[in-house]
């Protein structure tokens, strides 16, 4: 059952990444507008216009090749922490006006709806890195 839940875990992150660079590159034009209008402190629109959906793209390829699971599953880790931060500095108020570059269904999501979203899937996240070293640590042992 444990398995079971660790591959569903590695699933749902590949789709969640896979969905989110579609969505971005589906709607390129857009996702690059709203990055014009994000915080950066300098001008690197261009560059995370093609350089965020290619990580994430990363992410789940690493996921789907046994031998860089991990490297996939900390990318992963990264990246909802990165975006959950940016989150929780909207909700807060360091960033007054933020439109929200996710795409897709995300995109529709009120902030603190998002935030609920992105700490679920860090959880699943987190879960999985977890069982992922136990089951190194248990094939070690052999």
């Amino acid at each position: 059952m444990k398995n079971l839940l660790y591959q569903t875990g590695i699933s749902l992150l590949i789709i969640l990444w896979i969905y989110a660079a579609g969505s971005k590159l589906l709607e390129y034009n857009s996702f690059k507008h709203q990055l014009t209008l994000q915080h950066f402190p300098f001008k690197i629109e261009n560059t995370m216009a093609w350089l965020l959906p290619s990580i994430e793209i990363l992410a789940a390829i690493l996921l789907t090749i046994p031998r860089t699971i991990r490297y996939g599953l900390y990318t992963s880790v990264i990246l909802l922490t990165l975006f959950t931060l940016y989150i929780i500095f909207i909700l807060t108020g360091i960033h007054n006006k933020a439109p929200c570059s996710c795409g897709g269904v995300l995109n529709m999501l009120s902030w603190k709806s998002h935030l609920v979203f992105n700490l679920i899937f860090l959880s699943i996240n987190a879960w999985t890195v977890q069982v992922f070293h136990q089951k190194r640590k248990e094939a070690e042992n052999k």
